[in-house]
């Protein structure tokens, strides 16, 4: 039976019914008066509750000795000690800048997830030198030699202590909390916003090099050459967070040992596997 007949049947069933119905309220012989039963009314159901997200996916264990901090608009000189202890005090002054490193840290995690890392807010100094780039038939591409601009910081990276790292950052975590909470989240956790930073990094594509760049000017229009902004060509990349184009752009290597750095930041400061199962790794609290 064709879908539109069995339709058709049922309205004609519904029709006769009906039909039925109102003809034997017409011609029936009235019924005795008897009192209308009242259904009793029908409670509203409740839809069921939405899952309850917890309150910190990731919590940092409390440091088994608690420092006395200073209040976050004096923190400046106690970081600074602090740093100097865990790189030495000419990595300090060659790569950090120590000046309201605090709001700076939080304001830099939180933005590199999107496209509004500002560069006047890093806790970095700037990288020396200009982005390099190589003419190549169908246009521009970022030069192999881009990437030796930030070897000397990825080497800075790479050699620190995560296990030492990520004590000092359990250590300080009440002022960054707090500095997280005054940039606008309040009762947000920071811990939970640097892990979902650092899986979002983590989730940056490993391309073949070289990437292909092109020149635009301050309002987005092409420009063919002479000074202006360079951005990806393609409009897919492009479209990515602050943080991911940043990786893209210091060269696979790089990206490589940075990344490398950031998945063993994320076993002492997270609970569960990596997003995807990726590596298989369960992570451990701080130690």
């Amino acid at each position: 039976m064709r879908p539109a007949s069995r339709v058709a049947i049922g309205l004609l069933v519904l029709a006769v019914i009906g039909g039925a119905f109102l003809w034997g309220r017409r011609h029936a012989p009235p019924p005795a008066a008897s009192p209308t039963p009242v259904a009793p009314p029908v409670a509203p159901v409740a839809p069921p509750p939405p899952p309850v997200k917890p309150a910190v996916l990731h919590p940092i264990a409390a440091a088994s000795a608690p420092a006395a901090l200073p209040a976050l608009d004096h923190s400046d000189d106690y970081l600074e000690k602090a740093l100097d202890e865990l790189v030495g005090p000419k990595s300090v002054l060659s790569f950090l800048i120590v000046d309201g490193l605090a709001r700076r840290f939080v304001a830099t995690v939180n933005n590199l997830a999107t496209d509004g890392a500002a560069a006047d807010m890093w806790p970095v100094h700037r990288t020396a030198g200009r982005f390099d780039t190589e003419a190549r038939v169908g246009g521009a591409v970022i030069s192999g030699r881009n990437a030796e601009r930030y070897a000397a910081f990825v080497r800075f990276v790479d050699g620190i202590d995560t296990r030492r790292a990520v004590a000092l950052y359990v250590r300080l975590y009440p002022l960054l909390q707090h500095a997280y909470e005054e940039l606008g989240f309040p009762g947000q956790y920071f811990n939970d916003r640097v892990v979902e930073v650092i899986d979002h990094l983590l989730a940056t594509p490993d391309l073949a090099e070289p990437i292909k760049v092109k020149q635009v000017t301050v309002d987005g229009s092409a420009r063919p050459s002479g000074a202006g902004l360079y951005v990806f060509d393609d409009p897919t990349l492009e479209a990515r967070s602050a943080g991911q184009k940043i990786l893209l752009r210091i060269g696979v290597e790089n990206a490589r040992r940075l990344k490398s750095k950031l998945r063993d930041v994320r076993q002492r400061i997270a609970r569960g596997a990596l997003p995807g199962g990726r590596l298989g790794e369960t992570v451990s609290r701080p130690r």
